[in-house]
């Protein structure tokens, strides 16, 4: 019993909750509703959008107060019957969108064909586009805009398409904190873009149309009509149950967000919970402990940020004139332009800078290398960003003429090409835990500060201005700031945050405290007043420096094709430019002796992936040999620097003593051994084959390379070709899409059709009624099976003029008749009978189409020989009734004659009442006895026949009390003369009764009683 009660209780508590959740609902759904409280639903799909849009809105329930807009490919030539299509499957309000419609609750809006469309405040905009019809995009442009407009209210869902639209507008929406939902692509009619969208790995549900709606009811109740006392209280930051989750985090990716905004984290965190239904965040901990998916996916959910191709592209072009331009003119061809752009995503800013770099170095018509060095944290965005491959929906923000120059199209996707990526590279660093790059130029940060915390700012802000040059630039987002280091940066643009490195007054940069990887310890515990180092050398910069320049070894980082990258140390004992261009080849340059060892130890070390060391090489300087040690090693770390080598160059002093004994053991040896001397001929032959051999191959190469260079040459026009085919294919595969959209509409209407067709000719067959359809010709178009009884039709005469046509009816007027319609628009009627003896009402009528065009004539036969028949009895019945009434008036007259002579040969005084004692009839033996004629009491009340008014009352007093007990009542009282003569009299009252027993008066019979004895008191 305990049990039951908790039970109860418990559904009790689920009760309120729901009646105070449907409450709240009302509230916001009702007239008090404002926009920002509106939850708007952004749906997108291609072809095969409207077998998934009826899916969806079958089970959708339409009271929820969210406002749908539903966007979709449409042909622009084509007039949109979307939203009458739509209707058939909601109850919900549908309406094609005009422009600056505002939104409603439980209404459907339908983008117009030929359009974009955006939001603003609620309402709803409409432009038209500017890209070429293959390569236009909607539903990213309106998602882009919904995140936008609705931050964290907004809700995107792709359903069935091809290509990659969507991907993009899904990432923006989930950037801003809303919710993504797409289609599973086994349910979808074309799969292109649920793949790609789910691909993007953002996506909160993975859901056939049908099952959608529930979810979707469930997210909007839990995160956006939240129920006081049912959604998570606020945290404070610090609290053991948000540690708890960094910790969780933290153990699984190896990343700490304790030191990012607090805000931004509770955000994630609430939109995660909502997500799974969770108002507890004790229950998320425990989700997040039994689920460690959870945590991979929460992480996702901090990285994402807001990117793309030149966002904000005003600031873009503030960067390039104030700061790209700046640094070409400054920097030497010969010392290449670093930049660094921490957290960059899937590469899209990287990229943006690096076109901007390469445009401005067309225009000016100078080559200069360009490094840009992108770095994140997120190993699924590096991998991105690599690739460099990018749906079409890029085309929003990438001019045709960029991306016709500056990317090759794959498909459904547009990869940058490999001029620009050879300028970037990729890496995985954490700009908190990692050491930084260093003499940088530009550092692109945007987007990257609004989400770390006040004293993780104050650390990379520092940061940033150790690895900027002297009068290196900043980059920051629109919403970040310098803060109080205005003693680090100049302003060069406040508006678009551009910002110029300043020189500090001490020599040596200050300490850069960098906060170990997964142990983020308080900052404060690190901090170091940076006042203290303004007077003192960084010592272990200067030690690194003395011990690099005084003992390590030379050393070469090489590519795999040998060139040269980097040189640390004095190489001119090892390496010599030879005559003409200077080459990067290091085994151009290696000195005599050291480039056939050089070349294996390189080859060795490439094919078997492990250090090669080789001793005792001598090599030849200036005047002198050289003793060394060569040691060839692979760098396999970081990965993406994996595949270069580093060459060290380890000088081996001899002691002299050796030599000498060496010189004076040679000549004994060569005496005793001339095999040896042999030996070393052969060997010298041998190595100047070689060297020819090395020539003629390095000259074949040459040519291999210029052979080379003509096929590249003849790749990049097929590649043109190819790329003019693509986008033909591209606009042709749009072109599908719009006609895949249109078809299925018609389809729609077809099937709609059909049902009404049938429909139809089910009506006209059950209702019994013949009709023919003719032509403005009269020609017979269509005729209903009942017509066959009386005309001879079959179907193969459809088209023959009805003149043609053998009738039953004995009627030859209808070809007259249906040209008379058509002439005056009149319609005609007659009633025809058939030679069987069956009768029908014919009617002859114009055909009105729905444009009221006459467009032929309709004939319709009726059938109405039961009511001829019924016409037939009801005549014969007349005609008896006819007969009987005139007998009954007969022998009625006969009764008045009979009555009228009675009642005048009746010796006793006969007065007919009526109910308001008014006398109306009288006989003889009445006038005889009261003295008055019939035409003198006509009209007058009885009163006038009694002595006094009191003994008139009395009277009928008296009739009525009889009356209560019988229908006759008999009355002995006194009666007056004409002459006034009073006598005593006795009256015989009746009532007279209608058919329904009703009174309709009285017959009252008097007898007068003076001769037989006195005066009745």
């Amino acid at each position: 019993m305990p049990k039951k009660k908790k039970i109860d209780s418990q559904e009790k508590k689920t009760a309120n909750s729901s009646k105070k959740s449907a409450q709240k609902k009302s509230e916001l759904v009702g007239g008090t509703q404002t926009v920002g409280h509106l939850p708007v639903v952004g749906i997108g799909a291609s072809a095969g959008g409207l077998e998934a849009f009826g899916k969806f809105f079958t089970h959708m329930r339409s009271d929820m107060g969210i406002a749908f807009v539903l966007i979709q490919h449409l042909d622009p030539t084509h007039k949109s019957i979307l939203s009458e299509l739509v209707k058939r499957y909601t109850s919900m309000k549908v309406l094609e969108v005009k422009d600056a419609m505002p939104l409603e609750p439980n209404t459907i809006f339908v983008i117009p064909p030929n359009r974009y469309m955006a939001i603003l405040h609620g309402k709803l905009h409409l432009l038209e586009p500017t890209e070429v019809p293959g390569l236009r995009t909607p539903i990213d442009y309106f998602f882009r805009s919904l995140a936008e407009d609705q931050k964290e209210r907004g809700i995107c869902i792709v359903l069935s398409g091809t290509g990659t639209e969507g991907a993009l507008g899904l990432r923006a929406v989930k950037g801003e904190g809303g919710m993504a939902m797409v289609q599973t692509p086994e349910s979808a009619k074309y799969d292109g873009m649920p793949r790609n969208a789910i691909a993007s790995g953002l996506a909160d549900y993975i859901l056939p149309p049908e099952e959608m709606p529930e979810q979707l009811i469930s997210y909007v109740e839990h995160a956006l009509y939240k129920v006081p006392g049912t959604s998570a209280k606020p945290i404070p930051k610090g609290t053991e149950l948000l540690d708890k989750v960094f910790i969780l985090v933290r153990s699984r990716t190896g990343h700490d967000f304790s030191h990012y905004k607090h805000n931004t984290i509770l955000r994630r965190v609430d939109r995660r919970m909502a997500v799974h239904q969770i108002t507890r965040l004790a229950d998320y901990v425990r989700y997040l402990q039994e689920n460690p998916r959870e945590a991979d996916i929460l992480f996702k959910e901090l990285l994402i940020g807001v990117t793309s191709f030149f966002r904000d592209k005003e600031a873009f072009q503030i960067l390039k004139d104030k700061a790209i331009s700046k640094l070409l003119e400054q920097r030497s061809p010969d010392h290449p332009v670093r930049i660094w752009v921490p957290g960059c995503a899937t590469g899209e800013e990287a990229y943006s800078i690096a076109i901007f770099f390469r445009e401005l170095m067309d225009c000016v018509n100078r080559e200069q290398s360009v490094q840009v060095f992108a770095t994140d944290i997120d190993n699924d965005s590096i991998e991105i960003a690599r690739q460099g491959l990018y749906p079409t929906s890029i085309s929003v923000d990438v001019s045709q003429e960029l991306l016709a120059r500056y990317f090759v199209k794959e498909g459904s996707f547009h990869r940058v090409n490999k001029e620009i990526r050879d300028m970037v590279v990729f890496a995985i660093q954490n700009v908190i835990t990692d050491p930084p790059f260093s003499k940088i130029d530009l550092i692109s940060c945007r987007n990257l500060l609004i989400y770390l915390g006040g004293e993780l700012q104050k650390k990379v802000l520092p940061l940033f201005h150790y690895a900027l040059r002297k009068d290196g630039f900043l980059f920051l987002g629109s919403s970040e700031t310098i803060g109080e280091f205005s003693d680090y940066f100049s302003v060069v643009d406040r508006k678009w945050k551009v910002f110029k490195r300043k020189e500090s007054d001490f020599p040596d940069r200050p300490v850069i405290d960098i906060v170990p990887r997964a142990v983020v310890e308080p900052v404060e515990s690190h901090r170091t007043d940076l006042a203290d180092h303004t007077h003192k050398p960084n010592l272990r910069v200067l030690a690194e420096r003395i011990i690099l320049n005084e003992y390590a070894p030379t050393a070469v980082i090489i590519s795999e094709k040998n060139q040269i990258l980097y040189i640390l140390g004095r190489a001119g004992k090892y390496l010599e430019p030879t005559t003409g261009e200077f080459p990067s080849d290091i085994l151009a340059m290696a000195r005599e002796g050291l480039r056939l060892e050089l070349a294996t130890a390189i080859r060795k070390a490439s094919v078997q992936n492990m250090d090669i060391r080789t001793e005792g090489l001598s090599i030849k300087t200036n005047g002198g040999v050289q003793h060394i040690n060569l040691v060839v090693k692979p760098i396999l770390e970081p990965a993406s620097l994996k595949g270069l080598l580093i060459v060290f160059f380890e000088d081996v002093v001899i002691q002299e003593s050796a030599v000498s004994d060496a010189e004076r053991l040679r000549p004994h040896e060569s005496e005793e051994h001339p095999r040896v001397r042999q030996l070393e001929q052969e060997l010298r032959s041998t190595k100047e084959y070689l060297q020819t051999t090395i020539e003629e191959l390095e000259t074949a190469n040459e040519e291999l390379k210029s052979t080379n260079e003509e096929l590249q040459s003849s790749n990049e026009e097929l590649q043109s070709t190819n790329e003019e085919l693509e986008t033909s294919k591209e606009e042709l595969q749009s072109v599908n899409e719009e006609l895949t959209t249109v078809n299925a509409e018609h389809q729609q209407k077809i099937d709609e059709l059909s049902k009404t067709s049938s429909d139809l000719n089910n009506l006209l067959a059950s209702t019994g009624i013949g009709t023919i359809f003719l032509d403005q010709d009269l020609n017979i178009q269509r005729f209903t099976p009942s017509v066959t009884e009386f005309i001879n039709l079959i179907h193969t005469d459809v088209g023959r003029p009805v003149s043609h046509i053998v009738s039953n009816i004995e009627h030859d007027g209808l070809e007259k008749d249906a040209k008379e319609v058509l002439n005056n628009l009149v319609s005609k009627e007659h009633v025809v009978r058939t030679k069987k003896g069956r009768w029908y009402q014919m009617r002859v009528l114009p055909y009105r189409t729905v444009d009221n065009v006459i467009d032929g004539v309709v004939v319709t036969f009726v059938d109405i020989t039961e009511r001829k028949e019924m016409e037939q009895q009801l005549k014969q019945s007349r005609d008896q009734l006819e007969r009987r009434a005139e007998k009954c008036c007969e022998e009625i007259k006969q009764s008045q004659l009979w009555c009228e002579g009675m009642f005048k040969a009746l010796p006793d005084a006969v007065l007919v009442i009526t109910p308001d004692r008014i006398l109306h009839e009288m006989n003889p033996a009445a006038e005889k006895m009261f003295g008055y004629s019939k035409d003198e009491v006509a009209g007058r009340s009885t009163e006038l026949f009694h002595t006094n008014p009191q003994r008139y009352g009395e009277f009928w007093l008296s009739v009525n009390e009889v009356f209560e007990r019988k229908e006759v009542a008999e009355l002995d009282f006194d009666a007056k003369r004409k002459d006034g003569e009073i006598f005593p009299c006795r009256y015989t009252v009746s009532r007279i009764r209608d058919e329904k027993g009703d009174p309709m008066g009285m017959v009252c019979v008097v007898k007068d009683f003076s001769k037989n004895k006195g005066t009745i008191e």
